[in-house]
């Protein structure tokens, strides 16, 4: 069964802190561990000088073992609370999921 990435961009809305970003990752990478099937979390704010970022300012990648694993992952509890701690802070969000090659 292929592997799924599960990418997403956030714009952030405008005066939200530094803190607040990490804290926001953070409770995301928290999920590591505690979600079955997530096997990885990565993030960093947008570091390009091509500027085709479209006003988003931070992006992630988490994998899963496999399209189920993601599927159970979206209405986990845990994933509902950290959805509490993010969405209040985005402007906007874009998520494209993926499966990776066998």
């Amino acid at each position: 069964m292929p592997q799924v990435k599960h990418y997403g961009c956030f714009q952030f809305k405008e005066g939200t802190s530094e803190e607040t970003i990490t804290e926001c990752f953070s409770a995301m990478e928290g999920m590591v561990g505690s979600i079955p099937g997530l096997l990885d979390f990565h993030y960093g704010p947008y570091d390009s000088e091509e500027g085709l970022n479209e006003d988003f300012t931070h992006g992630f990648i988490m994998t899963f073992e496999s399209p189920q694993a993601r599927d159970e992952y979206l209405p986990h509890p845990h994933h509902e609370e950290v959805k509490d701690i993010v969405v209040p802070n985005l402007e906007r969000v874009v998520v494209f999921d993926f499966n990776m090659p066998e």
